[in-house]
């Protein structure tokens, strides 16, 4: 196992803000966040000491004012009612520029502009405007390159899984798995017949998809989602919603994969057999489903084992990391998730890690689960990924029994 840097175990004992006060707090988030990411970088572009003309800094901050009307008015248009791809295309992408303009302002507007004042460079005024051109300049290659590493098909990552009780027959069992495609407002058709091209030339035995298909209805995405339904699997291919599903009319979603030939495992099991070994495939609805008033969703884990022999091993299919806890308390042997798109833009992981308690790669938690968190194969709203590359992963599952038999 590869446990990585960004994971952390849950820990019942540690003390949690409660959710009143937290829901008290995120009520201020929409009205004050869209501020501050166009306010920050038009001060410290614009009116920190850099001695600009008038017409500049007018110009500069009319032009930060039109993006700070712009993007909630857009991404409202875009993901309200109305569903407009144009006006979410704009929200999207002026979201996506703000938070890394934004990062890069306080960054290099505090440390840049520390180190060249220890460092003599210049006057005030000179550190300033190398400071501004130092931002828009970083801004710019990172914007560049996140476009190009949010559209490319991913690289597929492998990774080896050891489970102690997976039998010898099951040895070298090869599992795909894709999260978090996010078909949306840009059209992305070939990108995912290319993802699917590439998902079969691993040979997978089992083909997972851990929710969050897409933004929008099935009826609307059905085109970019079509693909699906050329992924091939030695054995099956199975499907468990997201929390974008029930934004979208989730049981849509399930009906839609299903005609595709994805069976899905809304809170119910598979059995594995090969070589006289049995490996439990289950997957259990998101957790939004609890509170998304439709008749029949919740997340169950009871009754996706209901039936299945304890004796056999788990792969638990759950669209958020933090189902771990539950799955960790069931004996589960391996989860698989997706939903944190590794924090997509840097250093969004930050408020990632808030709600989850993986942000990317293999973790343990308990004495016996696994718990394989993906990166995601797409990306949510801006179109950008910046330090949180997108992936494809192929899992093989080994039997420590596999060498004794052979």
């Amino acid at each position: 196992m590869t446990d990585t840097s960004d994971t952390r175990r849950a820990d019942p004992e540690r003390p949690r803000p409660g959710p009143g006060r937290l829901r008290r707090i995120m009520r201020f988030v929409p009205l004050v966040a869209p501020v501050l990411l166009w306010a920050v970088p038009c001060w410290v572009l614009l009116h920190a000491g850099q001695g600009w003309p008038s017409a500049v800094r007018w110009a500069g901050t009319a032009v930060c004012v039109a993006g700070l009307v712009a993007m909630p008015v857009a991404m409202m248009r875009g993901h309200g009612r109305r569903q407009r791809d144009g006006a979410a295309v704009l929200g999207d992408g002026l979201l996506g520029g703000a938070w890394v303009l934004f990062t890069w302002s306080v960054l290099l507007g505090v440390l840049l502009r520390a180190a060249l004042a220890v460092g003599g460079v210049g006057t005030g005024q000179e550190r300033a405007r190398i400071v501004t051109w130092a931002v828009l300049g970083v801004t710019a290659a990172l914007l560049v390159w996140g476009y190009v590493e949010a559209r490319r098909v991913p690289r597929v990552r492998r990774v080896e899984v050891e489970l102690p009780r997976l039998g010898a027959g099951l040895d070298g069992t090869r599992v795909a798995l894709v999260t978090d495609t996010h078909y949306g407002p840009l059209d992305r058709v070939r990108w995912s017949e290319r993802v699917c091209e590439t998902v079969n030339g691993l040979e997978a035995d089992v083909v997972c998809h851990t929710g969050d298909i897409a933004d929008g209805t099935a009826e609307r995405r059905r085109a970019q989602a079509a693909p699906l339904g050329t992924v091939r699997a030695s054995w099956a291919r199975v499907y468990v919603t997201g929390n974008h599903e029930y934004y979208s009319e989730a049981q849509g979603w399930v009906d839609l994969m299903d005609e595709l030939g994805w069976e899905p495992l809304r809170n119910r099991h598979l059995l594995l057999e090969r070589g006289g070994d049995t490996l439990v495939v289950a997957g259990v609805d998101d957790v939004t489903a609890e509170s998304s008033g439709l008749a029949g969703h919740g997340a169950h884990l009871d009754g996706a084992l209901d039936g299945a022999d304890p004796g056999d091993p788990v792969l638990l299919l759950a669209h958020q990391p933090k189902f771990v806890d539950r799955a960790a308390a069931a004996g589960i042997d391996l989860q698989l998730s997706g939903h944190t798109h590794g924090g997509q833009i840097w250093p969004f992981h930050h408020l990632v890690r808030i709600d989850q308690p993986v942000l990317a790669g293999l973790s343990r938690h308990g004495e016996r689960t696994l718990l394989y968190t993906s990166r995601g194969t797409g990306f949510w709203g801006p179109p950008f990924r910046v330090f949180a590359p997108s992936e494809i992963t192929l899992l093989v599952l080994r039997s420590p029994r596999a060498g004794a038999s052979a």
